[in-house]
């Protein structure tokens, strides 16, 4: 017999199915953005019928391969290739403390830097009081500690200049 047409008759074993699949929803994820079609082991049937003869051992070996895998699913029930269970349950503690905090994304990108510089000494306890400083707020976007100072990001750079200015000469 021909060996591509007895490589067509056996069933794959249940780590080839695995390769196929994860193949699958990885080309699915670069071709769609995500995985919006495999949902069980069924929906990968189309895939292998067109390869191995179709049959129950067919099915069963990819259900165990499915199963094996033990991918967890998004909230619409879809396969996530790309994330462990670990990873999903990290992004939705994260997803709910950002929504719980009502956090939301600034962009810096046409924003300005300002370095104050400062003795390392100081630099927590500068820190901490321009953060509750009522005179600078809304004056920046965010502030970084630095080695020997504080970095911050605004949108008036002018004004922030301005009034760190005025509070050094005091």
């Amino acid at each position: 017999m021909d060996s591509s047409l007895e490589e067509k008759k056996r069933t794959p074993s249940r780590k080839e199915c695995e390769e196929a699949i994860r193949r699958i929803l990885i080309t699915e994820i670069l071709q769609n953005g995500k995985n919006d079609r495999f949902r069980s082991a069924v929906d990968f049937m189309k895939y292998f019928e067109s390869l191995y003869p179709a049959g129950p051992a067919l099915t069963k070996q990819v259900q165990r391969a499915v199963k094996s895998m033990d991918m967890p699913k998004d909230k619409d029930g879809f396969f996530l290739a790309d994330k462990t269970h670990g990873q999903v349950e990290q992004d939705d503690e994260i997803a709910k403390l950002m929504q719980k905090t009502g956090s939301s994304l600034s962009s810096v990108g046409t924003a300005e830097m300002v370095f104050l510089s400062c003795e390392d000494n100081y630099l927590d306890y500068l820190f901490q009081l321009i953060h509750e400083s009522t005179t600078l707020s809304g004056k920046y976007i965010t502030m970084i500690k630095s080695s020997d100072g504080i970095i911050f990001f605004t949108e008036n750079k002018t004004s922030l200049e301005s009034i760190l200015n005025n509070l050094i000469g005091e």
